[in-house]
Formats: structure tokens, sequence, C-alpha cells
């Protein structure tokens, strides 16, 4: 398991490529914007034109892509990794994606000789850079411990769920989770602006007391000082939790808090903070305040 194919050089997936290169896998990858394989391929990487090309020679095939339909096209696609992997490489996709496509790629990949896991991760850019994601594991626990070492310089851990589909279903979980708190603490972010409390004070009781979880930590800082620089993408979290409510609900279970929460993130991302880090999620309200402000004078 000496020969790695990376399609998708994004955010996390450039970080992921970067610790395996540095592992002393050979790497080669692929990326629909070709120029952000350019920093892989002075690093040692073999860039390839398609994902089918990436995948021709490679032990293992990863994905780290957007959402499904980036998913779909990357595996099924005319020029997508299952038309040129060979049988028997391991196919993993990390992507936040449904657990429905996942079993749906899985028999995909039986079919052509391959198993698959499905690795989705917790943690965000600094993680991938770093090498401490922790990867979500849905698949067969004996193809798992086939690619631990795959796994083991991008990562501080392993989790095996189950079956294909529950890395998925707890990646959702985790997100879904983590959206309800962003949306939350810019509620309560705005809240303590508005009132005139003197804000470091007041942030530094939420984050030191009962709410403050690392995520409510790290983006009370990015929020407070308005530094968005991208860690996960605010766009990335409104199909999270679309993801999630759906799929809840075929498990019976009504997810309302990510309702609201996506309302807000799907507000952010009307105002223009999309592409931006899901932190500026507290932005619409600020300006919602200014605009009362104003209204008052």
């Amino acid at each position: 398991m000496t020969r790695i194919a990376c399609n998708g050089l994004g955010t996390m997936g450039s970080g992921m490529a970067a610790r395996l290169l540095g592992a002393g896998f050979e790497v080669t990858v692929y990326n629909r914007t070709a120029p952000r394989a350019e920093p892989l391929r002075q690093a040692g990487a073999r860039v390839a034109a398609t994902p089918a090309e990436a995948a021709r020679d490679a032990d293992a095939v990863i994905a780290m892509v957007a959402d499904d339909r980036a998913s779909r096209e990357v595996w099924t696609g005319p020029q997508g990794a299952l038309a040129g992997v060979r049988k028997g490489a391991v196919l993993i996709d990390s992507s936040t994606v449904t657990p429905a496509w996942v079993r749906e790629l899985a028999a995909l990949a039986e079919a052509r000789g391959c198993p698959l896991l499905d690795a989705p991760v917790t943690g965000s850019r600094p993680q991938a850079h770093s090498g401490e994601l922790l990867f979500l594991v849905g698949g067969d626990a004996s193809v798992l411990e086939k690619c631990r070492p795959i796994f083991q310089p991008m990562s501080r851990g392993v989790v095996h769920l189950g079956a294909n589909g529950a890395g998925a279903t707890m990646k959702l979980i985790n997100n879904f989770f983590c959206g309800v708190q962003a949306a939350g603490l810019a509620e309560a972010l705005a809240w303590i602006e508005r009132s005139g409390l003197e804000k470091a004070a007041a942030l530094a009781l939420l984050t030191g007391g009962a709410p403050g979880s690392p995520l409510v930590k790290a983006l009370a800082e990015r929020m407070s000082s308005q530094a968005y620089q991208i860690n996960f993408r605010l766009h990335l979290m409104a199909k999270d939790l679309t993801y999630a409510i759906q799929e809840a609900a075929r498990a019976g279970v009504d997810l309302s808090t990510a309702t609201a929460a996506l309302g807000r993130f799907e507000d952010a991302a009307r105002s223009g903070f999309g592409d931006q880090d899901l932190s500026a999620v507290v932005e619409p309200l600020r300006k919602a305040n200014r605009a009362t402000d104003f209204g008052h004078g």
C-alpha cells in the first residue's frame, strides 16, 4: 500500500495529500482546478489530468470533495476514478456525503472488485495540515486494518463505527451538533454586543464556563475579531446541516435545532459570506443590529 491517489485538493485534501507525501508514499493528485496541485507537484507528487488517470496505478484512492454531486463526479464521471482503478485497490471517500450515496458507491466499487471505506474526518484546515484529523470509518474492519498505515500520517486516530455508511452518518451527527453550537454562539455574541456588555469579559465567561466547548472557544475568537480565514467554509456547513436534517428524518428524528441553525447559515450565505469561514455566520446578526440602531436614530 505505497501508491496513493488523492482526488480533491481543497482546504482539507491538500493538507492530507501533503502529509502522505511527507510520509514517503508515492502520491498522485488530481484537482478540478489544476493550479491547486502545483505546490504538491513541486513537493514531489505526480499530477494527473483526470481522476481515472490518478487512480490507474494506485493501491488506494482517496477522495476529499465538497458534496454528493462532486463525489459522484470524481468516482463515476466519464473520467472518474472507477474508470481507471485496478481490481483490489481500496477506495476511501473522506468527503462529508450522505449515507445513501456511500452505500451506492460501495456497490459500484464492489462490482469493480474494490472495497470501499467511507472515512470522513473531524477537524479542519489546521488539523489536516498537521496530521491530527480523526477519521470516522464505515466499512469492513479487515480492510481498515490493511489501510491503517495510510491513515496514520494524516490522523490522531481512527474510529471504526460499522458497515459502509456508518462513518458518513456519524460525520453528519458531528457536524449537526457543531453547526447548532456555532449558530447559538453567533446569536449570543450579537446579544452581548447589542446589550453593551464588556465583550471580552462576557465571552470569557461563556468560553470558560459550561458552554465553552473547544469549538465555541475557537469560534468565539474568530467572531469577536472578525478574523474569517477559512478553516471550514460557511456554505459547506449549510450543506451538512441540510444532509443531517434529511438523514435524521429517515431515522424518525426531527432536528428542529438544526433547522433553526440552517436558517442562520443560509442567511449568512445570502449575505455574501458563503465562501468565508463558518464563523462569519455572526455577520448578518451584526448588520441587523446596526440597521436597528440607525432606525432608532
